[in-house]
């Protein structure tokens, strides 16, 4: 099995951080679809575990919630009926709790526009 230097996950990285496409990271860098796919998913892990291990106890005093939409497969009017109702199809959204003071974002969900995912619990460790 091939393993892509540190330089190179690095260019992967920064690509990925810079809103570059998979297509086009892979265009720049010569690697396949599949490698950045699974660069990103264990980078995603590590920061979620970072995150989850680091950002505990913050003396953050005013915390600004929000939702950003966006949607998966397609929008929530076009999705097939055999597909409606799944998440992962239509509308999707990102809930945020932001530091007001630094910026810094401790706790975010991703889910539906629902009274479920809009209670941010998960922000008050």
């Amino acid at each position: 099995m091939n393993r892509l230097s540190v330089k190179r996950q690095s260019q992967i990285i920064a690509s990925l951080v810079e809103g570059n496409s998979i297509r086009a990271i892979c265009r720049m860098t010569g690697v396949a679809k599949g490698t950045v796919l699974k660069l990103l998913a264990d980078v995603g892990k590590a920061c979620y575990d970072y995150q989850d291990k680091a950002l505990r106890n913050l003396p953050s005093r005013r915390i600004q919630c929000d939702e950003i939409w966006a949607f998966c497969y397609a929008r929530e009017k076009n999705v097939p009926k055999d597909k409606q109702g799944k998440f992962g199809y239509g509308d999707v959204y990102t809930w945020t709790a932001l530091c007001a003071v630094t910026k810094l974002v401790p706790s975010w969900y991703l889910g539906r526009r629902d009274l479920q995912s809009a209670i941010i619990n998960e922000s008050m460790k």
